[in-house]
């Protein structure tokens, strides 16, 4: 009789571990398993990386010190299986770079994790107010020349970072609108030279430059108000590029875009949870501007980001939870 118990006994435990287990692995499918990141080194996309971070965690993955490149690169390490995934690939502006790191036959553009997102060249609002409402104006070199901050005669675009795919379109549309003659393109490091646009802006002068959203700069040059989006001549486009470049009745000249994940086939393939995390994720672009603009205030470092991350996730729980709840149904 002692015996017979001491067997039921045991086989109930047997049967609680491993009930135990099974119920660990479901709410931890990606427990064992370590996941290699890849971002632009740029703090204003930390946010959004950073909140999938978590959601990967809560998933039971472990999260290796992400790589930080520039977007070209970006894709190239995901395209040959150095990194796993990252978070901001443009889907139309950076298809190039997809494209020519090896493309659907090893990546994936998983889900739409960011919807409308704008980029364009915008001017102070006196100078459009003045008329300068399309960047086909700066042909003409006395309206070009309002633009000068060098003394060269030529307007002084503050443009786009090498690698990061607008300069290519940048670049494309100087020659196409022929402009060549009357503005300099002048790159490097894009909060550098957006400063000197907002010290310019706010002594009286007048400015030109490129921008995109989610970015904290239309939070300090306010659309509307010290500044206005250009239109351009036409659609023009490198790489083969298409798309709808219209938003609220002007053409911006860069398409309308979205923002996902992009990650290694075969991480996907070996990771169903990880997969359906990235297609079901949505993330507000106006959340990230919120949250950029706090980092132009100062809360720049890798704790405060990761604040912002839990700061948003605790306000939107029931959508972050839902995401786990799908994540883990895939995994089943």
């Amino acid at each position: 009789m002692f015996l017979k118990s001491l067997k039921t006994t045991t086989l109930a435990a047997s049967l609680l571990v491993s009930a135990t287990a099974i119920g660990f692995a479901m709410d931890k499918p990606g427990d064992g398993v370590t996941v290699r990141p890849v971002m632009a080194p740029s703090l204003e996309e930390r946010f959004q990386h950073e909140i999938l971070f978590s959601a990967l965690k809560d998933l039971g993955y472990e999260i290796a010190d992400p790589q930080e490149v520039e977007y070209q690169t970006v894709h190239i390490a995901v395209g040959t299986g150095d990194a796993d995934f990252t978070a901001v690939s443009w889907h139309k502006l950076h298809d190039a770079f997809f494209q020519e790191s090896g493309g659907d036959a090893v990546m994936t553009k998983v889900g739409t994790y960011i919807e409308g997102a704008l980029q364009g060249y915008l001017v102070d609002k006196a100078s459009y107010d003045a008329g300068v409402t399309n960047l086909g104006d700066l042909a003409k070199p006395d309206i070009a020349k309002r633009f000068d901050s060098d003394g060269d005669g030529k307007a002084d675009l503050a443009g786009c970072v090498p690698g990061w795919g607008c300069e290519r379109v940048i670049e494309h549309q100087l020659t196409e609108f022929k402009l060549r003659d009357t503005v300099n393109h002048n790159q490097g490091a894009y909060n550098a030279i957006i400063a000197d646009s907002i010290a310019r802006n706010q002594a009286g002068e007048s400015i030109i430059y490129y921008t995109w959203t989610p970015y904290w700069v239309s939070g300090v040059l306010v659309p509307g108000e010290n500044v206005e989006w250009l239109s351009v001549p036409y659609t023009s486009l490198p790489d083969g590029q298409t798309g709808e470049t219209t938003f609220k009745d002007k053409n911006l000249g860069f398409s309308v875009d979205s923002i996902g994940v992009v990650a290694a086939n075969s991480f996907l393939d070996a990771n169903p949870a990880a997969r359906k995390l990235f297609e079901v994720a949505k993330l507000d672009i106006n959340d990230i501007s919120a949250q950029n603009k706090k980092i132009q205030d100062g809360e720049d470092n890798d704790d405060d980001i990761a604040r912002h991350a839990q700061e948003w996730i605790a306000a939107n729980r029931a959508d972050y939870d839902s995401w786990l709840k799908a994540a883990r149904d895939a995994a089943k």
